[in-house]
This record gives C-alpha cells, structure tokens and sequence, in this order.
C-alpha cells in the first residue's frame, strides 16, 4: 500500500481541450516520465502525425486513440503529489463517449476539469459539469489551459472563470471552495512551478491545487461492495475481474458473490498496480484472483461483488427521483432508456410517474403526472429489463446514483430511494 493516502482523480472536458496532455505534462513535470520515455513519445508523436502530442500519448495507448488523437476507453495511470498518490481516470471527451465518463465519474473521489483559453466552455463542459454533480463527484479543481495560445491574457482567464463559475454555482457546488487555475499544458506551465507569463495570477499551481483537495473519508465500515469495470483472463492465474472497492474492505480468503450472477468464490490474491495488496480498502483500484472456476465470459462490466453473507442487491424494481437535463420532447410512462447505474449499463422501463416536485422546495407539484419534461423533477417507479445490480442511495450513495441516456446524450440522471428486489 502507498504510504500516502490514496485518490482517484478523473480528468473531464471538451475534446480536444487537452485532458489527456495535462496528465501526461503532470507526470513529466514531476519527474515521473523519464526523458528517454519521452523520447520515445515525441517519436511516436511525429510518426503519426500528431506533432505536440507526446504528452497526451502517455495517456492515449490504444493505437486507435492515437491515429484519431482522442481518447476512447478509461485509461488509470498513476502519479503522485507531495501529500497524495492518484489513480488518474483520464475520461474521454469526445461526444460518443460519455458513456465511459459515466463510468469513470461514478468511481471518482475528485475531478479536474479542463477548459481551453480559446474556446471556452463548450457543450461537454457543461454536460460534464452537471454529471459530475449528479453521480456525487463533490470536489472539483478547474483548469484554464492553453494560456499561450491567448498570450497568457488575464481578461480571458477571467471572463472563462465567471462562465464556469455560473455553471458550476447553478448545479450545485460552493464555488468558493473550487481553484480555478490558469496554465499550459504542452509548454509546462503553471503545472508545477509557477509561470512568469503569468504574473498576475497568484493562486497555486495545477500539483498545489491537487494537494488542496481533501481525502474523503473511506466508507470502510460497511459490507464490501466492488462494481466490476472489467474481467480479464491472466494465464496462471484464471479469471481477474477489476475494479474499485467502493465500501467495506477485501482480502484474501474472504468468501465472495458476484451478482446479479449469483456466483459464489473465495478470494485468492489482490494486486494493485502489478504490486500484492493483503487488504483492498475504499478507493483501491484492484484485480482479484478466485479460487474456483469462475468462467470469464460468466461476469463482466456492471456485476458488482460483495460478501457471501451480505449480497448486493439485484433490483426487480426501484423508486427513484430523476431530473430530466435535456429531452427533446416529453417523457411519458413505458419510456425505455439507457440507465448507467455504477459500472453497470441497462435498458429500463419508466413505469409509472408517481409525482412531480419542485425543484427548488422539494414540495409535491402534482401527483400522477401525465408526462414529464426538460427542467422537471419527479418521482417515478423504474423497472430494468434485465437483472441489475442496484441500492438506495442512503446505503449506498455510489451505487444509488445514475445517469440516463438516450438518442447519444445524457437525458437525466438521478438516485434510487427504495427497491423491490428480486427473490
């Protein structure tokens, strides 16, 4: 285990606005690739035609994401601050993808948000805002990159900053305690010494402002529950499945079950970062071995484990409150999308709208609602059409949080209240 305690950090905004090399000039600014690494990059960079790119194809290894220059699926890279040791989840930007940074901001303790000097906010970086709020992402560090390419202007910093400070106000979070932090990323910047560009910025650096945010506290009493992101099959040692430990703890010899499959093993041995872990805690981004044959194409991505003598529970239906973001038209009983609920992502049915409350008071507008749309909250009864890993938020905040998709967007999202499990 790291001496220092441990945080998983995700990085979200527009495409192109630089996420991928803000992780990659945070690692090379601290020492953490090595020049003959970055050689190497630089040469990978000019082979594909992506000059400045070096920095982002640290984190972008899928050859696909290199010929596009943009990042697909979830990658964690790992580095470290003076006070903490990051899991970064370098979550994708690009429209397609939200999917992914549904499931990366459902594991993360914190995020960084990227916004480029020249184009400002952008259509993801409002859309990532209010996701990041509503799967329970509370502490967010704002970064303005790209400063060199408006010659490190305060006034643009500044109109940037009013702009994502009204979004960010607007869902909810106390934007006095957000850093909103100029930089470059590709000219080192800001990142970890301060720049003379930029005089007149006094605040920290993007790795001090990283060192400002606060540990959250590890929800370690609780039964364990780990939602699966992957299951990999490692010669020698059988099926892997991967993910974080969300609550409770994990080590060795504990009896498991795996829902909604309903497969019983035993621990065998936990790694983190190729490195043996005797327990796994909150937070800990792991791959477990099994003891017993548990076939890899038998679990996957959305299966969540959790101890033999307390299961996670498999939802038949669940009460839910939701708020529609963003729906062409109205929302009706028997409207079928997307629910990305942890790691897990399944079609489900709106039942019945049980009521309509105001947004601002929590008071009943109206009860029974014929239909619902943009702007509304309501309270509605939900049925998946498959068997699903879900709690009530009050047990289990991160996997009572959901987000819904259709049409490509992010229509709405909200937490589950009760549930009717299946027996």
């Amino acid at each position: 285990m790291a001496e220092k305690p441990h945080l998983n950090l995700i990085f979200v905004g527009h495409i192109d606005h630089g996420k991928s090399t803000t992780v990659g000039a945070i690692k090379y600014a601290s020492g953490q690739i090595s020049e003959q690494e970055m050689k190497k990059l630089q040469e990978l960079a000019k082979q594909f035609n992506r000059p400045t790119f070096e920095f982002a194809f640290y984190a972008d290894t899928l050859k696909e994401e290199r010929e596009r220059g943009i990042t697909i699926d979830i990658q964690h890279i790992e580095f470290e601050t003076p006070k903490y040791y990051f899991t970064i989840i370098d979550a994708p930007g690009h429209q397609d993808f939200v999917k992914n940074m549904i499931t990366g901001a459902s594991q993360a303790d914190a995020a960084f948000l990227v916004v480029a000097a020249a184009e400002g906010v952008q259509e993801q970086t409002r859309e990532h805002i209010q996701l990041l709020k509503i799967l329970g992402v509370d502490q967010v560090v704002v970064g303005i990159n790209k400063m060199d390419l408006v010659n490190y202007q305060q006034s643009r910093y500044e109109e940037i900053k009013q702009e994502v400070m009204k979004l960010l106000k607007m869902v909810g979070y106390d934007i006095t305690k957000i850093n909103f932090v100029p930089y470059s990323a590709l000219k080192l910047e800001n990142i970890t010494k301060k720049s003379e560009n930029m005089p007149w910025y006094t605040g920290p650096t993007v790795m001090e402002a990283l060192d400002q945010l606060k540990e959250p506290p590890k929800a370690i009493d609780k039964p364990l529950r780990m939602p699966l992101e992957d299951v990999l099959s490692v010669q020698g040692f059988g099926t892997i499945p991967v993910g974080v430990v969300e609550y409770g703890t994990l080590k060795p010899g504990d009896q498991i079950v795996i829902m909604p499959q309903n497969i019983k093993a035993e621990i065998k041995s936990i790694e983190m970062h190729h490195k043996p872990l005797p327990q796994a805690i909150p937070g800990d981004n792991i791959g477990i071995s099994l003891k017993g044959n548990v076939e890899k194409n038998a679990i996957g991505r959305g299966s969540v484990i959790g101890p033999a003598s307390n299961p996670p529970t498999v939802a038949k239906e669940f009460l839910a409150q939701i708020v529609i973001l963003n729906h062409p038209t109205a929302i009706a009983p028997g409207y079928t999308p997307v629910f990305h609920i942890h790691t897990a992502q399944v079609a489900c049915e709106i039942t019945e709208i049980v009521e309509k409350k105001d947004p601002k008071t929590g008071q009943t507008i109206e009860k029974n609602p014929q239909f619902i749309k943009n702007g509304d909250v309501a309270i509605v009864k939900v049925k998946p059409t498959r068997p699903v890993v879900a709690e009530k938020v009050q047990d289990f905040p991160k996997l009572g949080r959901f987000a819904i998709r259709d049409m490509g967007r992010t229509i709405g999202a909200g937490m589950i209240l009760d549930i009717t499990s299946k027996a």
